[in-house]
């Protein structure tokens, strides 16, 4: 595990709240509970490689949307990650600042914006994704994301209505990639990287006491992934995939 001192941020502490989601193959599943599983990683990190092998499962697993977000902060060591985007850097760091943490570190993953752990830990984010999955909420948000014609459309509502506030993000991602690794600390390595988000753009502020839409620009075919969460970032209300 690398950790990075200077930045205000590192998880640790497990969270009470639920995180449950709503999926899809085509069009999102409104009958599935998908938990949201992100991974901070780096192609600058030697620590990553195997986190990125477990995270290779998890991604083919149909009980969670898991989105890699590949951090800047190591790109100093020798080997610029092209992956790597402030903004995934930033998301981290807000994490760490909800959980009162010191320090970032690599890698990471974030179960259902709820609990955190080293990524390669396959045991402990097994337990996570099940705790987040059966955990028991007052209101459950239905949620769909979907593509018609040169759009996307998301759509959410909160059943039973409720005055609780979330942020409606929506995000891009390619299935996978391939990357010959020639400098820095895995220099040599061929890895396979998946689910690798390009994009992670927030949609609007929702009081989920009326039900929510909003269109979007279609462009491109990589999946698309909608998800509602507590602002902090906190808790995952739910989370719709378009493959």
């Amino acid at each position: 595990m690398r950790q990075l001192v200077s930045a205000a941020c590192g998880l640790w502490t497990a969270f009470a709240l639920a995180a449950a989601a709503q999926t899809a193959p085509g069009a999102s599943d409104e009958t599935a509970s998908p938990v949201l599983v992100e991974l901070f990683t780096s192609q600058g990190c030697s620590s990553c490689p195997p986190a990125d092998a477990v995270f290779a499962g998890l991604a083919q697993d149909p009980r969670v949307i898991a989105l890699a977000l590949h951090v800047d902060y190591w790109d100093y060591l020798g080997w610029e990650d092209r992956f790597a985007r402030p903004e995934f850097t930033k998301r981290q760091k807000a994490y760490a600042k909800m959980a009162g943490a010191k320090m970032v570190y690599t890698p990471q993953v974030i179960v259902g914006g709820q609990e955190a752990m080293i990524g390669h830990k396959a045991g402990l984010i097994e337990e996570a994704v099940r705790r987040q999955a059966a955990a028991a909420r007052a209101y459950d948000i239905r949620l769909t994301v979907t593509r018609e014609g040169d759009r996307f459309v998301i759509r959410a509502e909160a059943v039973p209505p409720t005055d609780r506030r979330f942020r409606v993000q929506f995000v891009r991602f390619r299935p996978q990639e391939e990357v010959a690794i020639e400098r820095g600390e895995n220099a040599g390595q061929v890895v396979t990287y998946h689910n690798i988000v390009t994009s992670w753009d927030p949609v609007a502020d929702w009081t989920a006491t009326t039900p929510f839409s909003a269109t979007l620009p279609a462009t491109g075919s990589d999946p698309a992934v909608a998800i509602v969460q507590e602002e902090g970032p906190g808790a995952v209300a739910a989370a719709a995939i378009l493959r």
